[in-house]
């Protein structure tokens, strides 16, 4: 990390990148048992999101950890690999299943939950 982070106060004066490697540092140090990483790619150009997902990789890997990821786009998913994904309607799981659930929500769409 850039050592011009310390002379800012927090949270201040950062991109969406700058703030979502800073949560990724957060949950290095702090090395919590589980983690909740809401809509993590939101606002983050390819490169960001690449680095973001490194660090969250670099996490699981090396701690026990467990991560929810919530997110409404599956280009994360490209580099982190989820173990289960779900889709949750109104507050209910409506499927569950693995990344192949993932790609054919891509592909498909929600339109499927939604009653018409």
């Amino acid at each position: 990390m850039d050592s011009a982070f310390t002379e800012r106060n927090v949270n201040e004066g950062f991109s969406g990148g700058e703030k979502k490697r800073h949560e990724i540092l957060q949950m290095e140090l702090l090395k919590p048992k589980f983690a909740v990483l809401d809509e993590t790619d939101s606002g983050l150009d390819v490169d960001a999101l690449r680095i973001v997902a490194e660090g969250v990789n670099r996490i699981k890997d090396s701690n026990d950890i467990g991560v929810l990821l919530i997110t409404h786009y599956t280009r994360i998913l490209k580099y982190i690999k989820p173990d289960f994904v779900h889709v949750f309607v109104a507050g209910q799981i409506a499927e569950q299943g693995g990344a192949e659930l993932a790609e054919r929500l891509e592909a498909e769409g929600y339109d499927r939950y939604v009653k018409a």
